[in-house]
């Protein structure tokens, strides 16, 4: 119920477009955030208190909850930006830029952009505001992982108009009809850029 208070019921995010939906993602991804919460490597006050007496035995069952919950996604928010905004977006999250040395969305967070188990979130369904403050959260060190913190380096790549290109893609796309996380990372494409294993999802 705490987490419901602001995240919305059964967890399909809060309406102000701040608070993320919780509802179906990896429970690694969920059980890792909690931590990251208590430990200082995200900060927000209200998360903080909250979760500071709870154990992580707690944190990993309200992570299960959250993750076996089944809901639909409401209709993606339309994006006004321009023709080549949004092309920019798409080829951010679905090719990268070698140039920028920025590996594509996808390359950790699922071809289908819905995730990856048991610790890589969906992109999509995403409101884009939230996507913006965390991509400046990694930008800024507000938010941080354990070592290696690949997303923070790859965030600090990307200029202010990258960033507003890739959340205008991402909050604008359709969801595909199954949701859930994909099981196993994706195979490499040909030429893509590679990745060591990733503190962002510990």
């Amino acid at each position: 119920m705490a987490c419901t208070a602001c995240h919305g019921t059964q967890g399909k995010a809060g309406p102000d477009g701040y608070y993320p939906r919780l509802a179906g993602k990896p429970a690694g991804y969920l059980y890792n955030q909690l931590r990251n919460f208590q430990e200082g490597r995200r900060h927000y006050t209200l998360m903080a208190g909250l979760l500071a007496p709870l154990g992580p035995d707690y944190l990993r069952d309200m992570a299960t909850y959250f993750s076996e919950l089944d809901i639909p996604y409401p209709p993606p928010a339309r994006s006004s930006a321009p023709a080549a905004v949004l092309e920019r977006g798409k080829t951010l999250a679905l090719r990268g830029d070698r140039t920028l040395g920025v590996p594509a969305c996808v390359a950790c967070h699922g071809n289908a952009l819905t995730g990856v188990a048991p610790g890589a979130p969906g992109l999509l369904g995403l409101p884009r505001d939230y996507l913006n403050a965390q991509l400046g959260g990694w930008q800024t060190g507000q938010r941080k992982a354990h070592a290696p913190d690949c997303m923070a380096d790859i965030a600090r790549r990307l200029s202010a108009d990258d960033v507003n290109a890739a959340t205008q893609w991402l909050s604008s796309q359709t969801l595909p009809a199954s949701t859930k996380p994909a099981i196993q990372r994706p195979a490499a494409l040909p030429g893509a850029l590679t990745l060591p294993p990733c503190g962002s999802a510990s």
